[in-house]
């Protein structure tokens, strides 16, 4: 079993940067991938960006360019800077680890974009 504790959502104007953090209860090097996903209301959760533990990165290409997603192996947490945001990046922000065959995911946070 994995835990994932978000921190970081909130209200931002557009334009504006938001960075969110999630430390998991278990070492990083047990953990293949580490990211995020997001959860607009009416819509179904999606891809925003995963790591693996050797640093490979994918992005979903809504947020290529602006959205970086990086993890500190020694502290077992995983980060995303989110710059630029746009009022369609509101959602439910869920931290995510792909351990021992398994996807696990935090209870969310929610991020807020105002125009």
């Amino acid at each position: 079993q994995v835990q994932l504790v978000e921190s970081g959502g909130g209200l931002v104007q557009a334009g504006g940067s938001l960075r969110l953090s999630c430390a998991a209860s278990v070492r990083a090097f047990s953990i293949n991938a580490m990211g995020w996903y997001r959860q607009a209301p009416g819509k179904q959760r999606e891809l925003v960006a995963v790591i693996t533990f050797g640093g490979s990165t994918n992005y979903a290409d809504s947020v290529k360019g602006r959205f970086t997603v990086s993890r500190d192996n020694a502290m077992n947490t995983v980060y995303l800077q989110m710059n630029s945001l746009k009022p369609e990046d509101t959602a439910v922000y869920y931290c995510y680890a792909r351990y021992i065959l398994s996807d696990y995911y935090g209870q969310g946070t929610q991020v807020t974009v105002s125009s």
